[in-house]
């Protein structure tokens, strides 16, 4: 028999919220106030969690215990598969000295530390969220930055704010096609009004990262670099999304910001080089920076046994993010299995949907065709390039392994928490609380696309989560549904650098282990501040002339 949820068990809206958010408040100050280990916190919320969906909301127990076991199989397959991997890819590379060939050839690029930034963690990330998502661009980008010798804070949070404006189209445009089809939209016409939201926060993105870096004056001194950088990556990807398609928008994007970026830098350098490492404001944070010896100059030879590795990751990744790629993999062997006890026999209800919607729990055991899998196979590529053998390399991924085993148990933790909450219906008592602002709607609804990202660690998972309830609340209150639809994705895009897994993946490339709130809390007013701002960005698109005009009904 089917348990149904309840999305105001304690009869009144305010007090079901207050208890809504309980979990997520308890994991986050311990993470981030109480400085409590990031596994312990995660453990800590999900034992709330469970508390509230079985004491207030009536989940059934074994119902219960049931969701945390299955979003617990998710954290490991994909988000801890790709991080145990690209680690093992940083190690091998770090052991046998060509990640240190790769810092002096960027080095070689540019010595300045903010332009370093733009073409590895906004530029060089861009393309990995396109071509992959689910954490790794942030695995790559801070595993390099902490390589370059940037603090772990700084390569931690600046990966992270850096992630934000790509992630609507990452993994080849998987949240705004899961957000057409599970709820109805347009795919070409929710794409093209996301593509009428981002761009701009895609030019503010880069002027912000530095800002966070280096300051305003620093930032101001390599303005054009940023112009470029923002320009070439905005308007390919209003282009993109508005005449072709939600696929490929990052990854055009990214490839020509990156060119762009390094074009304008053959012709065009800072009069003042900046070399600090750190974080202005924060030069005693982040442990010990890594500050790397002067760069050498390495034969042609050198260089390319140095970048062979990453290059093949790059076309590892790429192809393993191809849909006809993963649909052959998967019909190879991926085997299906329904979470007995769990699997349709919990009810979405009204006013979420229309009518009574099962919610299905299977889990597909997509070994082959996830990101993952090609990243380690990548990886054993390039070890078998950088000359080692068999034994090294089993060696190293089991001592990777050892390295971040509390990090894939935090993931575990993490991703258990996200989908009890999912399955208990707490989470959509919350985006009730936002669809209830009337006139405000616009920007509260945009929020609520911050929230479920930050819940679940996925711009794919809000849009699941709440892209009905977006479509429900507009046709109610006269709005478009595209925009509110579109703000669900761009607003969530920035709760990606808050959200638990995101800064767990950060602090495990840069093994700035039990760290995680020191990084939740540098990060944390970027986060809510940019999303603010698309959210007045949306309701200027909802009320005000010129603005209005952007809309796609």
């Amino acid at each position: 028999m089917a348990w149904q949820q309840v999305y105001d068990p304690m009869g009144s809206m305010a007090l079901s919220t207050l208890l809504a958010a309980v979990p997520v408040v308890v994991m986050l100050v311990a993470l981030g106030f109480l400085h409590i280990k990031a596994h312990i916190a995660a453990g800590m919320g999900l034992i709330a969690a469970i508390a509230v969906a079985v004491l207030a909301y009536g989940m059934p127990a074994d119902m219960a215990g049931r969701a945390a076991v299955f979003g617990g199989l998710t954290g490991l397959l994909p988000i801890g598969w790709i991080v145990l991997n690209i680690i093992f890819l940083q190690q091998l590379a770090e052991q046998n000295g060509s990640f240190k060939i790769l810092q002096d050839s960027l080095s070689g690029i540019t010595e300045d530390r903010r332009l370093q930034l733009l073409l590895i963690a906004f530029c060089f990330g861009a393309f990995f969220e396109g071509a992959a998502g689910f954490g790794t661009p942030v695995a790559v980008t801070a595993g390099i930055l902490i390589g370059l010798g940037f603090s772990p804070l700084a390569a931690s949070g600046l990966s992270l704010i850096a992630n934000t404006a790509p992630v609507a189209f990452g993994a080849l445009g998987t949240p705004v096609i899961t957000l057409a089809k599970v709820h109805g939209y347009d795919v070409m016409e929710v794409t093209a009004m996301i593509g009428r939201q981002l761009p701009f926060f895609s030019l503010l993105v880069p002027f912000w990262l530095i800002w966070a870096f280096a300051g305003r004056k620093a930032m101001v001194e390599i303005w054009p670099a940023i112009l470029v950088t923002g320009l070439s990556f905005a308007i390919p990807q209003f282009l993109v999304s508005n005449f072709i398609g939600p696929e490929l928008v990052d990854i055009i994007a990214a490839l020509v910001s990156m060119v762009s970026l390094l074009a304008f830098l053959r012709f065009w350098q800072p009069k003042k080089v900046w070399t600090s490492p750190t974080l202005k404001g924060h030069e005693h944070d982040g442990g010990e920076a890594r500050v790397p010896t002067p760069a050498v100059r390495h034969s042609r030879a050198d260089l390319i046994a140095a970048w062979m590795p990453w290059l093949i990751l790059t076309i590892f990744v790429f192809v393993w993010g191809l849909p006809s790629v993963k649909t052959f993999l998967n019909g190879l062997w991926a085997p299906k299995f329904e979470m007995a006890g769990l699997h349709n026999l919990i009810e979405k209800v009204p006013p979420v949907v229309t009518t009574p919607h099962k919610e299905a729990a299977v889990y597909v055991f997509n070994f082959l065709s996830t990101t993952g899998t090609g990243i380690l196979l990548s990886a054993i590529l390039g070890a078998v390039a950088m000359k080692y053998n068999p034994v090294e390399i089993v060696r190293t991924w089991l001592r990777t392994l050892w390295l971040v085993r509390y990090s894939l148990l935090t993931i575990v933790l993490m991703l258990a928490l996200g989908t009890l909450t999912r399955f208990s219906g707490t989470d959509t008592t919350l985006g009730l609380a936002f669809a209830n602002t009337g006139v405000f709607y616009p920007f509260f609804g945009t929020l609520m696309g911050w929230i479920g990202v930050a819940m679940t660690g996925s711009d794919t998972a809000s849009n699941v989560l709440f892209g009905g309830m977006q479509k429900v609340a507009a046709e109610q209150l006269g709005l478009s549904p595209n925009l509110m639809g579109a703000a669900n994705s761009s607003g969530g895009v920035m709760g990606k650098m808050i959200d638990a897994q995101s800064i767990v993946v950060a602090s495990t490339a840069t093994r700035w282990f039990n760290h995680e709130g020191d990084i939740l809390r540098y990060v944390f007013f970027h986060s809510i501040a940019l999303a603010c701002l698309v959210g007045l960005f949306v309701t200027m698109q909802a009320y005000v002339w010129p603005f209005t005009l952007m809309v796609v009904h």
